[in-house]
């Protein structure tokens, strides 16, 4: 096995891709297998460092607004089809958006996103309002501005990268088949439609999803190929932090090898992009470091929509021990 990761370590270098079945073959390692596991990682790391090379950026959020989503998705606290007790709140005004923007350049990420929550933006003066936010903030603040708003249309993706925004972010969330088993009051195509009409407008995309929904190892791999196949060069992924009142309450955490071993073969499929931390990796606990090491190269730092995250000083004081810099 660990003669069948160099070699396809080897291809990868020389420009290859590798296929399906050998990024499914390298996922069924064992995650105790730890001598394997450790030229998995080396093996993923020497392809980041030779394909991408040693920069890591840092991106935060900021839940602009919360509550209320009429979608089911079954991962989401935000569903309004869940009784998760999750803070509700409307668009916020531009002065409290200034502020964490503010606040997050002086940390030293690179990106601030607004994410509000909902199918999509569904009025006129809601974009407006967005529109107007994003002007002010690119005059304001010294920051890449990336915005999360669901599905949108062209029109809308137009109008927020004339506003300055220069990427959307907008998650497949898991593979096409076993989307239906995640939301059914959208489908997967709806979200890939969406991605088509962003990159239409010209704006650069950040594509995702959340592994430990309950998916097989052939979903999670699918995930990454399709992915790929859109183009994505900036791919967060999530582990799912199961949250009380929702349909996936009850599932097991991933465990951090189990977590690390996908991050890695992600990285053979996905050989020159972004593999970015994001929300769930305080599953990780003291082996976040350890993914810097085994494909990782960039993070969502700061907390998330629904849940705590990381601290900034310390992410980038990990980040630059791994040998990267900011």
């Amino acid at each position: 096995m660990k003669q069948f990761i160099l070699d396809l370590k080897d291809r990868i270098l020389k420009g290859e891709n590798i296929v399906f079945d050998e990024a499914l073959k390298l996922l069924k390692i064992d995650k105790k297998d730890t001598d394997t596991l450790n030229v998995l990682f080396e093996s993923a790391n020497e392809i980041r460092e030779k394909l991408v090379g040693k920069k890591a950026d840092l991106c935060t959020i900021l839940n602009a607004k919360s509550g209320k989503c009429s979608e089911n998705c079954k991962y989401c606290a935000q569903s309004i089809h869940y009784n998760t007790g999750v803070l509700e709140y409307e668009l916020l005004e531009y002065p409290e958006v200034l502020e964490k923007a503010l606040e997050v350049k002086k940390s030293g990420a690179h990106r601030f996103s607004l994410v509000t929550s909902g199918k999509g933006i569904d009025k006129d003066e809601d974009i407006e309002k967005l529109a107007k936010i994003y002007k002010r903030l690119s005059k304001d603040v010294n920051i890449e501005l990336c915005a999360s708003h669901g599905i949108i249309t062209y029109q809308q993706a137009k109008k927020l990268k004339d506003s300055g925004v220069i990427t959307y972010h907008h998650n497949i969330e898991t593979s096409k088949n076993y989307y239906k088993n995640i939301c059914t009051t959208h489908t997967y195509q709806d979200r890939v439609k969406t991605i088509e009409n962003v990159q239409k407008a010209g704006l650069e995309v950040c594509c995702g999803g959340i592994i430990g929904m309950g998916e097989s190892l052939e979903d999670r791999i699918n995930m990454a190929f399709e992915i790929k196949n859109l183009g994505i060069k900036s791919i967060p992924v999530n582990v799912l932090t199961p949250i009380k009142g929702t349909p996936l309450e009850n599932l097991e955490v991933l465990s951090p090898m189990e977590i690390l071993k996908t991050m890695a073969v992600y990285r053979f499929i996905l050989k020159d992009c972004y593999i970015r931390y994001a929300g769930g990796r305080m599953a990780l606990k003291d082996k976040q470091a350890l993914g810097f090491r085994a494909g990782i190269n960039a993070a969502l730092t700061g907390n998330y929509l629904t849940t705590t995250g990381s601290d900034v000083k310390k992410d980038k004081a990990m980040i630059i021990e791994a040998g990267f810099s900011i």
